[in-house]
């Protein structure tokens, strides 16, 4: 079974051309330095519209997580943990903690980020501690 594929809009398309490129992407607002994720059209922290992308340094720690122990469907093989990982550049995003045993896994690990094929044309970002 294949695991559900996201369906980048031309908006999102630059964060998802790099996580196939091996490179994570945010977007950061040319006015105040700042950067987002999830991307906008409007910098959500001074509501200017000069956006631009910018390689992210993929090292954070992880904020929240749940272990998954039962698989939402025959896609995914559990356990495994699903976690709020804060960024150094200061945004928060969702992905998947990898190469670690659940029971590890604790708020604050410092992770980096991997990268993950899922199809011939998307690429996900996930986090192995470091």
């Amino acid at each position: 079974m294949q695991r559900p594929l996201p369906t980048p809009s031309p908006l999102e398309q630059p964060y998802f051309d790099g996580c196939r490129e091996g490179e994570l992407r945010l977007q950061t607002c040319n006015h105040c330095h700042q950067a987002q994720f999830y991307p906008r059209v409007l910098c959500s922290h001074c509501g200017h519209d000069d956006l631009t992308w910018q390689p992210a340094s993929g090292r954070g720690v992880i904020a929240s997580f749940t272990v998954a122990r039962r698989a939402v469907s025959q896609a995914f093989e559990a356990p495994y943990v699903i976690a709020l990982i804060d960024l150094e550049e200061g945004v928060r995003l969702m992905s998947h903690v990898v190469d670690v045993d659940p029971e590890a896994v604790t708020v604050g690990l410092p992770v980096t980020v991997a990268f993950e094929v899922w199809s011939e044309d998307v690429t996900l970002p996930v986090f192995k501690p470091h």
